[in-house]
C-alpha cells in the first residue's frame, strides 16, 4: 500500500509516494526546477497565483506516478502540507478572485498592529495567543479596505493547502490548526475568534467547513481522478501548515520536543502543552497537528523569513559559478566569526521576531582589505544561525528548551558548516533525519485514514542519520553571536 504526500511551498511543489510496507519513499518529484515566481507589485508585497501551485503539483504527480509504476489502486490516501498564512479567496463558483497574498507579504502589518492596540493585548494574547500582526486575518482586512469589489464577491477563504484539497475533491474545508495560523481562532472558547471577526467586519460564513487534521476529510472527485490518472474516491485525510507538518514529519508531537528547518525561511518549532504566549508576539503559538481541547498541544514557532533565500541570493549574485556544495566548501575556508564580518538575513519581508520590523538585509563590518568571497559566504550562514539563537532565547522565556533539535537533512542543513554553527550557538544536539514535508504529509495521510493506528507505528522506521554536538569552536561562535546581537538594529 502507498500514500501520497503533497508539499506546497513558495519555491516549488513536491509530491512523494510513501511505501507503507517498509516506510521507504517509492518516488518523489518537485516542480518547477527553478523557483516559482513571487510577484511584488510594491515593496513588501508578495503574491502567487494559486493555479501555479496546482499546475506544478500535477506535473510533479505525473512524474511520481511514472517513476514508481505502482498499481494506482494501491494508493490509499493523500496528505497535504502547505506554506502557512497565505490567503486564497474564492467566489461562489469556486474561482480564485485574486492572487494569493502569501506568508512573506508585509502589507498588513499596520492593520494588525492597530487591531492589537484597539482590541487590546489581553484579548489577543489570552484568547488568540498572538497579535493579529501580519497574519491571514489581517491580510483579508487589507482586501476588504483596498479591494472592496473583490471582497464583496468572496464566498470562502482558504489557506494554500485547503485550496489544493478543494481542487482534488471539490470540498471547501479548513482545520482548526489552519485557522490558528491565520489568528482566527479563540483558544479559550474553542471557536472562531468572534471579537476579531466583528472588529474586522468579517462574516463567519467566510470560513469553510472545519475538519479534523487527521481524518477522512474528503475524497478525490471523479472528474479530477480522470484528469490526474488516479482512482476516484481516494481519501484526503491530512492537511497541515508546513511548519507543524515539518515537526510532525520528525515525530515532534509531545511537550519539550523541538524541530527546525531552513528552507526559503527558517523555523524553530517547539511543542508546549500550555497556552503560553510572548507578550510582544515575536514568536507565535498555533494549534499543533495533534491539538485537541482535551489534550493541548501547541506549536511555538520562531520564523526567520530570510534564510535559504539569502543563500539563493548569494548564489545568483555573488557566487554564480558555484553550486551550493561548492559554496559551502568555500565558506569553510574562512575562520569562525568571518573576521568580524556580520550578515543580517532580514531581507524577505517583515520579521515577526523583530516586532514586525522590516529592516532589510545588512552586511556590517566589511573590510575591502580583509574580506573576500569565502568570508561573505560563511558570514551569511553564521548570520542565519545567529538569528535562530536570537529567537530561541525568546522561546526559552516561554518554557521551550532546545537541548535536542530534530531536522531533516535538507536545504541549509545539508551544509556541515551551518548545522555545526547552529549546534554551537544553540548549545544543542542536532539530530538529522531523512524525511521532508511531502513524506510527512504522506505519513499523516496514512494516520488520518486509519492505515497507521498510532504515531509510533507511523514513525517506527524513521531513524536518525547523524547527530551533531557542540564542538571546540563553541566559544568563538558565541563571541561572534554576541557581536552580531550588539550591532543588530531594527
Amino acid at each position: 500500500m502507498y500514500t501520497l504526500g503533497i508539499d506546497v511551498g513558495s519555491s516549488s511543489v513536491k509530491v512523494s509516494l510513501l511505501n507503507l510496507e517498509d516506510g521507504s519513499c517509492a518516488a518523489s518529484a518537485f516542480y518547477p526546477s527553478e523557483e516559482m515566481p513571487i510577484t511584488a507589485v510594491k515593496t513588501g508585497w508578495a503574491e502567487q497565483e494559486p493555479e501555479q501551485w496546482w499546475n506544478n503539483m500535477t506535473l510533479a504527480l505525473k512524474e511520481v506516478l511514472a517513476r514508481a509504476a505502482v498499481p494506482k489502486e494501491q494508493i490509499k490516501a493523500i496528505g497535504i502540507s502547505y506554506q502557512m498564512h497565505g490567503l486564497v479567496a474564492l467566489d461562489k463558483a469556486g474561482q480564485v478572485l485574486r492572487p494569493s497574498i502569501i506568508w512573506c507579504d508585509s502589507r498588513a502589518v499596520e492593520i494588525g498592529d492597530k487591531a492589537f492596540e484597539e482590541l487590546g493585548a489581553e484579548y489577543c494574547l489570552s484568547n488568540c495567543l498572538n497579535s493579529p500582526g501580519n497574519f491571514t486575518a489581517s491580510k483579508l482586512k487589507w482586501v476588504k479596505d483596498n479591494e472592496p469589489d473583490k471582497f464583496a464577491r468572496i464566498h470562502k477563504i482558504m489557506l494554500p493547502g485547503d485550496y489544493i484539497a478543494y481542487k482534488l475533491s471539490g470540498e471547501m474545508q479548513t482545520t482548526v490548526s489552519g485557522l490558528t495560523e491565520g489568528i482566527m481562532w479563540d483558544f479559550k472558547k474553542d471557536s472562531l475568534a468572534g471579537e476579531l471577526f466583528d472588529y474586522y467586519g468579517f462574516a463567519k460564513e467566510l470560513i469553510p467547513e472545519i475538519v479534523d487534521t487527521f481524518s477522512v476529510q474528503a475524497q478525490v472527485s471523479a472528474p479530477m481522478a480522470e484528469e490526474l490518472g488516479l482512482p476516484a474516491g481516494i481519501p484526503v485525510s491530512y492537511r497541515a501548515g508546513d511548519q507543524p507538518n515539518n515537526a510532525f514529519s520528525l515525530n515532534v508531537l509531545e511537550p519539550g520536543e523541538v524541530a527546525a528547518t531552513a528552507g526559503t525561511s527558517g523555523v524553530v518549532y517547539g511543542v508546549n502543552d500550555t497556552l503560553a504566549r510572548d507578550e510582544q508576539s515575536r514568536v507565535n503559538t498555533f494549534a499543533h497537528v495533534n491539538h485537541t481541547p482535551a489534550q493541548k498541544r501547541l506549536g511555538v514557532l520562531l520564523c526567520i523569513n530570510g534564510t535559504g533565500i539569502l543563500n539563493s541570493w548569494l548564489r545568483k549574485n555573488v557566487a554564480a559559478n558555484l553550486d551550493y556544495v561548492q559554496m559551502n566548501e568555500l565558506a569553510m575556508k574562512a575562520p569562525v566569526g568571518s573576521e568580524g564580518l556580520l550578515v543580517y538575513p532580514f531581507g524577505n519581508g517583515a520579521e515577526r521576531v523583530l516586532g514586525n520590523a522590516n529592516p532589510g538585509a545588512a552586511f556590517k563590518g566589511m573590510s575591502f582589505n580583509i574580506h573576500n568571497q569565502s568570508h561573505l559566504l560563511r558570514a551569511a550562514q553564521e548570520g542565519v544561525a545567529h538569528s535562530f539563537r536570537y529567537g530561541v532565547d525568546v522561546m526559552g522565556e516561554m518554557g521551550i528548551k532546545s537541548e535536542v533539535v530534530r531536522a531533516g537533512k535538507a536545504n541549509m542543513f545539508l551544509s556541515p558548516l551551518f548545522r555545526q554553527t547552529v549546534a554551537n550557538v544553540l548549545n544543542a544536539r542536532i539530530e538529522l533525519y531523512e524525511t521532508d514535508g511531502a513524506l510527512g504529509a504522506a505519513r499523516g495521510a496514512a494516520l488520518g485514514a486509519g492505515i497507521y493506528q498510532s504515531p509510533s507505528e507511523a514513525f517506527e522506521r524513521l531513524t536518525c542519520l547523524q547527530t551533531i554536538a557542540p564542538d571546540k569552536d563553541q566559544a568563538a561562535v558565541n563571541a561572534s553571536y554576541q557581536l552580531w546581537k550588539d550591532k543588530l538594529q531594527f
